[in-house]
């Protein structure tokens, strides 16, 4: 099945919601970056979470970054996504490791640890918005909750999962985000309580074949949840050659002429798809002119 997000509203609108199934999305990056199963699933959890913020944008040019910065062993962990469906991201630490939780599971929030998340929003301002706050659990799914209350004051329920497959690659991955509009009866925030407090994890929903709109049927559907509208989403990167050259250019033509002086090909990473381009001692003078 291929990647897509549904959004959609609930209770005469009372709620919005946004579903997605990632597992491609997720397989990619860790194909790209070589990244441990448990950091897969840190990873895999943040751009399934910033494949659907990234939807709440409204402008085409608008971007969303989260990162996360944590004393646990993975560092670090940088997403970027697009109001299209375009997420991608990488670890500073791909292959941190970190042995399963006290429940058997993979220990996300143990391998990121204390730290901070800022949410980033560059919507063709002077300035991006940014905000930071303090991790409460590195699970994630809690934090992105606690960020949307305390940062846009918007009550939300987000819900984040990654499974492995026991070779290691990525078995399912998706998630949900609900958010309450400042509306909402207090009846219908009771019977979404309940709901929720009786859901199982996202990952046994996928598992047992449950599609996005499915998903938000279980949560929704005694509500009147109405699908609004479909998208595709994927890990898309848009570096390119052209791009990388700039970054040359930036180091201006001293740095540039010692390069060049030193005889040898130059190799630039893009990190957010591992992708390497190579610049010959040629290449280097033309942009050295």
């Amino acid at each position: 099945m291929t990647d897509y997000l549904v959004r959609a509203t609930a209770a005469n609108a009372q709620i919005r919601a946004f579903a997605v199934t990632s597992r491609e999305l997720v397989e990619y990056a860790r194909n790209a970056h070589d990244l441990s199963p448990v950091v897969t699933a840190a990873l895999g959890r943040l751009m399934t979470g910033g494949v659907m913020m990234g939807s709440m944008l409204k402008g085409e040019q608008d971007l969303l970054t989260l990162q996360i910065n944590g004393a646990g062993p993975v560092h670090g962990l940088t997403v970027t996504a697009d109001s299209k469906g375009n997420v991608k991201g990488y670890a500073d630490n791909p292959q941190a490791m970190m042995p399963p939780n006290r429940a058997g599971k993979l220990d996300v929030g143990g391998v990121i640890g204390l730290g901070v998340l800022t949410v980033m929003k560059d919507m063709g301002l002077k300035e991006p918005y940014s905000s930071t706050i303090e991790l409460k659990t590195g699970e994630i799914g809690d934090d992105l909750t606690y960020y949307f209350a305390a940062s846009e004051q918007v009550p939300s329920s987000v819900a984040l999962g990654v499974l492995m497959e026991k070779n290691n690659t990525v078995k399912q991955a998706g998630g949900f985000i609900i958010q309450l509009m400042p509306f909402t009866e207090e009846e219908v925030i009771a019977r979404l309580e309940q709901k929720l407090s009786a859901l199982p994890p996202v990952t046994t929903l996928l598992e047992q074949g449950s599609t996005p709109e499915q998903i938000l049927e279980t949560v929704l559907g005694d509500l009147g949840v109405e699908i609004t509208d479909t998208m595709p989403v994927r890990f898309h990167c848009n570096c390119n050659k052209e791009r990388v050259e700039k970054v040359l250019v930036s180091l201006g033509k001293k740095e540039l002429q010692e390069l060049i002086d030193e005889g040898e090909d130059v190799t630039l990473n893009c990190h957010f798809c591992n992708t390497d381009y190579v610049f010959t001692v040629e290449e280097l003078k033309k942009i050295h002119v």
